[in-house]
């Protein structure tokens, strides 16, 4: 599998350190990091010829992204995409149902009528039909359906601590969506929270919210046996 990431030029009208931490960082996460045949390798030198830039602000990038933990450097083997043990996955799933139930409970209140329309145009716009078709355009706007309740929420630290988790729970849901026809269950269960939040009843969506990624825990619980198999092999090399 290949480990390019999808990059561009950097322009000289950036603030050339702080934009090569966020292009990396944005291709990162949309890497299927949990993917059985995923490749989590970064190349430092086509990084830079991606970015068309020198390999020294590239490296500093990757320093910083190590201290925040989106890779790690592992002697001798080079930089990887860091991916989590399975039950890191399951406590970071765990946390993420925790913030977000909050968000829908304070969207319930503080969101306009209009951001709520919004959030349920985005659900109709990917129905079931849709997630049918192209299950991969339905994962991203499974997790952008997520980030509107987290921003409808008001509470701008409460997103921010979400977005910390961001990476993993993108390529977490990205993975899970596809097994199990998940991705039609999920369908019913954001139209469910949309209600709730149209009801402005803010005990059921909260409720609504954490009961949906409870199930994506129980789901990885049970059908992720693999992955930590797969950790088990990536420490041992």
């Amino acid at each position: 599998m290949s480990n390019r990431l999808k990059l561009k030029p950097i322009g000289t009208n950036f603030s050339l350190k702080e934009h090569i931490y966020e292009a990396l960082k944005e291709a990162i996460s949309n890497v299927d990091i949990y993917a059985v045949d995923a490749n989590l390798k970064l190349d430092e030198r086509a990084l830079a010829e991606q970015l068309g830039i020198s390999r020294t602000p590239v490296r500093e990038a990757l320093t910083r992204l190590e201290q925040e933990g989106f890779v790690e450097v592992l002697s001798r083997r080079g930089v990887f995409i860091r991916r989590r043990t399975l039950e890191d996955v399951l406590d970071l799933i765990v946390v993420w149902a925790a913030l977000e139930s909050m968000a829908a409970r304070m969207a319930a209140a503080n969101a306009s009528n209009a951001q709520i329309a919004a959030l349920r145009k985005h659900a109709a716009k990917h129905s079931e039909s849709s997630a049918q078709a192209d299950l991969s355009e339905y994962s991203d706007a499974n997790i952008r359906f997520h980030q509107m309740i987290l921003e409808m929420s008001g509470c701008k630290l409460l997103a921010q601590m979400a977005d910390g988790l961001f990476v993993h729970m993108h390529a977490v849901r990205r993975r899970a969506i596809e097994e199990n026809n998940r991705a039609s269950r999920s369908v019913v269960d954001h139209l469910g929270i949309i209600e709730a939040l149209e009801e402005r009843d803010a005990e059921l969506a909260a409720q609504l919210v954490r009961k949906h990624t409870m199930r994506l825990h129980d789901h990885v619980r049970r059908a992720w046996k693999k992955l930590e198999h797969r950790d088990q092999e990536d420490n041992a090399g």
